[in-house]
């Protein structure tokens, strides 16, 4: 995944990831961390156009992937998988043997998806999030 693709990718995530965009998915952001965690966010590219996504990146101990997307007309044909397998190799190459991803609970597609290649769900576990603008007053 490249910069120069962000438009088209912004644009296949109001399709299939709208809910889960924030500020965090802005042009500069992208951007940063795509330098960040170069060459381990992917575009898949079929009939000249960008039909699926993943971010993949991480922390120094453990990796992530967000934003996997594919076009609901291309689902099915493996696309995702190959893209989860290199996100998750690229990530190896740096070290990193655990990865992570955030699913919502009524996301149908993502909670089948991922144990059908291997992942474990991790029940255990609750995320907070804080969001640092307009939160000045809070901690």
């Amino acid at each position: 995944m490249e910069i120069s693709q962000y438009d088209e990718v912004y644009a296949l995530w109001q399709i299939t990831t709208k809910r889960a965009l924030s500020r965090a998915d802005s042009r500069e952001n992208l951007e940063k961390y795509l330098k960040r965690n170069e060459g381990m966010s992917q575009v898949a590219i079929m009939d000249g156009r960008i039909v699926g996504t993943v971010l993949a990146g991480h922390d120094g101990r453990r990796g992530f992937i967000h934003h996997m997307a594919v076009l609901p007309e291309y689902r099915r044909h493996g696309i995702a998988r190959a893209m989860a397998r290199r996100a998750v190799e690229k990530l190896k190459e740096d070290g990193i043997s655990k990865t992570h991803i955030f699913v919502f609970r009524d996301n149908e597609l993502g909670q089948s998806f991922w144990p059908s290649i291997g992942w474990k769900k991790c029940g255990d576990l609750t995320v907070y999030a804080f969001d640092t603008e307009g939160n000045e007053d809070e901690i």
